[in-house]
């Protein structure tokens, strides 16, 4: 039987013990590579683009020959204003990188002996980078599309004549929510998050190709998308797959983002929920790839991506 590609040597491209042996030297000319690779990480200006700075190696600056602006390897990027050392942040991106399904804020403060909130801002920035590469992506091909229901738990009560039915909408938080994936067989993942599994139908069809073939399971509101596409149905209280249609991709999916919420988590705050399922959507399209290869595209994507409007100054209090 062959080797699952997971617990082998090629999976296992990338240490902590390697990150922190490079030292900060080398941790910042990886960031400059990564920032600059057409120039080999020589310094571009973020403000007018010209090719000509001076280098202010006192402060790890650079100041621009044309605009005199001065700016930073992180200038312009989710990582801009940080605080942590270049050799903290690789080993942070890491640490997220080897968490075949996530890794928890509290662990992380503690690996890094960072506070709590440093931790949490800072995958919550490298979950919004790794979402922006499925911004504008349409499906196609063979589109598997389920939907299930996350948060809002509710604790029963103690005493058995004071149980209620939690399946009952008056007896529900309100704050439970429904995360729908539209998965390509062997290709890539759009997820929505949504009050109902309902609400997602118009969803699919905006960002699945028509001429897409899609499968889902027999729960009704997936009835309007044989308008649109060629549509395939399972009843998944007769079989999981009846040797035609079969949603067990989504399932896969599912099956990642429930063990994030119960085992790594245990608890996903409603308006954060999207950004865990598109972070699970991720590392199932990625999860082929070897761990440098993830943390490299996920630091990759983080030097890519602008400013964070949601988590800058999160920890800054009002006047």
């Amino acid at each position: 039987m062959a080797q699952h590609f997971l617990i082998s040597a090629k999976a296992r491209t990338l240490s902590l013990k390697a990150v922190f042996r490079m030292g900060e030297d080398a941790a910042y000319r990886t960031f400059c590579e990564m920032r600059w690779p057409e120039t080999d990480g020589e310094a571009v200006c973020p403000k007018c683009g010209c090719y000509e700075t001076y280098n202010i190696t006192t402060r790890r600056r650079f100041k621009c020959v044309a605009c005199y602006a001065q700016f930073s390897v992180t200038s312009g990027t989710i990582f801009a204003s940080r605080k942590l050392a270049f050799t903290d942040l690789l080993a942070a991106i890491a640490i997220f990188a080897n968490g075949a399904k996530g890794v928890s804020a509290l662990q992380a403060s503690r690996d890094l002996d960072v506070q709590y909130k440093t931790a949490f801002v800072l995958f919550h920035k490298l979950r919004e980078a790794m979402i922006r590469e499925a911004h504008g992506r349409t499906l196609d091909g063979i589109v598997e599309v389920d939907g299930a229901y996350f948060g809002g738990y509710v604790k029963p009560a103690n005493e058995r004549e004071n149980r209620r039915d939690r399946r009952l909408v008056a007896n529900q938080s309100g704050k439970r929510k429904s995360v729908v994936v539209m998965r390509e067989r062997d290709g890539e993942t759009l997820t929505f998050v949504g009050k109902s599994e309902a609400a997602g139908v118009a969803v699919v069809r905006e960002h699945v190709a028509s001429s897409a073939v899609i499968h889902a399971d027999e729960a009704s509101h997936w009835d309007a998308l044989h308008g649109s596409h060629e549509t395939y149905r399972i009843n998944h209280s007769v079989s999981y797959s009846d040797g035609v249609a079969c949603t067990n991709m989504a399932e896969s999916f599912f099956s990642r983002l429930r063990r994030a919420e119960i085992g790594v988590h245990h608890h996903i705050a409603g308006p954060y929920l999207p950004s865990y399922a598109g972070e699970m959507a991720w590392r199932e399209d990625n999860r082929r790839v070897d761990n440098g290869g993830q943390a490299a595209k996920m630091a990759g994507a983080a030097m890519e991506a602008p400013v964070s409007r949601a988590w800058k100054g999160y920890w800054q209090r009002a006047a």
